[in-house]
């Protein structure tokens, strides 16, 4: 026997029915640093495994009785071992009979399972993190398993959904939805464990969820595939929509309102401004011939301002003016309206830039006023005695600006013409439009005119 005990890789005793130690093995022995004649002959619950602990030494002396009544006990138990170290024992004690059935001895036995507790305990403090973290995650949190099976919530998810957690846990996640998704959900489900990754909030589709009372909410969800206890879970973050959607009803209401209201005004503007034109060319049929070209000039330039509000009414963004389409559009009318008067003078545009500049309807004004000016000027006076003309518009990107030129290819302007300093109302106003659109204007004359305006658009 004593051979059979000491060739097992367990711990084993053997003691008589009323608990005397008869024998043990090395390896008990080892454990605690003993010798056999230390505990041989001793009740077993008196030996130095035991008597740390008096609780433990009144549960093995009830367990001895258990056993040799023919009681099998087990147990998780710490035992003292040597240099008064804790080692956990998973321990078992059984009655031995005899042929007549007759109980003879009780054999003890135990293996070490220190490495299995300490990686229990690390699982259990593991596991307790994580479910602070859940629980004091703000936002209402879920961790589903593989299955669909909600498995944890927290106070925030309690809340939003009405309902409590011994409902909640241990139900699948379809519990939360509305019956319409859940049939294609579990699909969903099932794709997403294939291959899980973490999946954020934006650009998902719109999503509802289901409260206790039936009602549903808007809800958008992140999930977070993790792995709990060896296997694969999925934590489910649901925030509650509702405000902002409700929020973002309201401003995009407002958004068309003011959209709707801006695009009426300038509707309404350029119908006005039509009037005007329209009474200025009622008006010059009947005036006298010296009035006539300063009415037509008045229109043209009632025109140009009519021809920025034209445009922003047909852009769905009001903010800007589009420049080389409103250029494009202004040079035609003046050409149909100014240059045809005179023909054949020719009126031209040229973009030189790569990406169309823009302008607030703000500095759009003086700019169209300041191209309807320098333009319908050269029609008139850049070609005496000549029988052809051109005049060019032309617009060219620069580093950080853009520059504005016109062009003729006349008879030239005179050394003693200043501009802002002449008779001519349109000379007179090209200085103050200067200034609205915070540019700077070069002059360069010769064998035609030449106006340079830069500006930043």
């Amino acid at each position: 026997m004593r051979q059979l005990l000491e060739n097992l890789l367990a711990m084993v005793g053997v003691l008589e029915p009323d608990g005397t130690l008869i024998e043990a093995n090395r390896r008990a022995l080892a454990l605690a640093g003993l010798r056999i004649n230390d505990v041989r002959g001793r009740k077993f619950w008196e030996c130095p495994w035991w008597t740390h602990d008096p609780d433990l030494q009144r549960w093995l002396a009830d367990s001895v009785a258990r056993a040799a009544a023919g009681e099998i006990v087990r147990a998780d138990i710490v035992v003292r071992g040597r240099g008064n170290a804790r080692i956990a024992l998973d321990f078992m004690l059984a009655p031995l009979p005899d042929g007549d059935a007759q109980i003879t001895q009780l054999v003890a036995s135990a293996i070490d399972i220190s490495s299995r507790t300490a990686g229990e305990q690390a699982l259990r403090a593991s596991e307790a993190r994580f479910r602070q973290v859940v629980e004091g995650s703000p936002g209402a949190t879920a961790v589903v398993d593989a299955q669909g099976r909600i498995v944890l919530i927290n106070g925030a998810l309690e809340s939003l959904f009405s309902r409590g957690r011994e409902e909640l846990v241990g139900a699948t996640v379809d519990a939360l939805m509305p019956p319409r998704y859940r049939e294609r959900h579990h699909d969903l489900f099932q794709t997403f464990f294939a291959a899980p990754r973490a999946r954020d909030m934006a650009g998902r589709r719109e999503l509802y969820a289901l409260r206790a009372d039936g009602s549903e909410f808007p809800v958008e969800i992140a999930l977070n595939p993790v792995e709990v206890g060896g296997e694969g879970h999925v934590i489910a973050t649901i925030i509650d929509v509702t405000a902002r959607k409700t929020a973002q009803a309201a401003l995009e209401r407002a958004l068309a309102d003011k959209t709707a209201l801006l695009g009426e005004v300038h509707h309404r503007v350029k119908n006005n401004l039509q009037v005007i034109s329209s009474l200025l060319s009622l008006q010059q049929r009947t005036a006298d011939p010296s009035a006539q070209e300063a009415l037509a000039d008045s229109q043209m330039r009632v025109r140009a301002m009519g021809l920025i509000h034209e445009l922003l009414y047909e852009r769905s963004d009001a903010s800007v003016i589009d420049l080389l389409a409103y250029l494009r559009r202004l040079i035609r009318l003046l050409h149909d309206s100014v240059g045809a008067t005179r023909s054949p003078i020719a009126v031209e545009f040229e973009s030189l830039c790569t990406n169309g500049p823009a302008l607030d309807p703000q500095r759009a004004v003086p700019c169209g006023l300041l191209v309807t000016e320098l333009v319908t000027n050269a029609i008139k006076h850049a070609f005496h005695g000549r029988a052809t003309g051109r005049v060019v518009v032309r617009i060219a990107q620069l580093q950080t600006s853009v520059c504005l030129s016109v062009d003729d290819d006349g008879t030239g302007l005179p050394e003693s013409v200043e501009i802002g300093n002449t008779q001519s109302l349109g000379f007179q106003l090209i200085p103050m439009l200067i200034d609205q659109l915070d540019g700077e204007l070069s002059i360069e004359r010769g064998a035609g005119t030449r106006f340079d305006i830069v500006f930043t658009p």
